[in-house]
């Protein structure tokens, strides 16, 4: 014999539940529900703690961005335009980052001998070895932030990030 099925609430209708994929109704979510609200304060806290642990390294979290890249690109490639188009930032805001970082004596420009309007970027010794350092801070923010998480629930969440990404670029113009 069958167990029987949970009574369902008055309130709740079949006609109630979401349609596949179709999860927040207009002016029936409030910000703790909303993916996007939650994504963006963990985002701010992640990045909030990086730069109060990279203050001694004296970097910013937005000034490290570029160290790393520069570390594990093809040095022909770094110039300006091509760090704000992998990192997705401004190109006015990657300059003054680099002009920090230069002032920090952690990156050098110099100008390409054959296109004079290219710059191409380098880290200097210093830039390198603060570069190879701060890893292990990010790590150290990341892994305090998954406090409580099993393994399974780390990887079902990169999954389901991966999953709206790729859904995200389903959405752009031209896709």
């Amino acid at each position: 014999m069958q167990a029987p099925s949970p009574p369902k609430p008055e309130s709740a209708s079949a006609s109630d539940a979401p349609a596949q994929g179709n999860f927040y109704v207009p002016g029936q979510y409030t910000p703790d529900q909303s993916v996007g609200y939650l994504m963006r304060r963990v985002l701010s806290s992640i990045l909030s703690q990086a730069d109060a642990q990279l203050a001694p390294h004296d970097v910013t979290y937005v000034q490290y961005l570029p160290l790393y890249k520069l570390l594990h690109c093809d040095h022909a490639d770094a110039t300006v335009a091509t760090l704000a188009r992998e990192l997705e930032v401004d190109a006015g805001a990657m300059t003054r980052a680099l002009d920090r970082l230069q002032a920090k004596g952690l990156v050098e420009r110099a100008r390409s001998t054959a296109d004079r309007r290219v710059v191409h970027l380098t880290l200097t010794p210093e830039g390198r070895t603060v570069a190879a350092q701060v890893p292990g801070v990010l790590a150290e923010v990341l892994n305090g932030h998954l406090r409580g998480f099993s393994h399974a629930e780390w990887q079902q969440m990169l999954q389901l990030l991966q999953r709206m990404l790729a859904n995200g670029d389903l959405l752009r113009p031209g896709a």
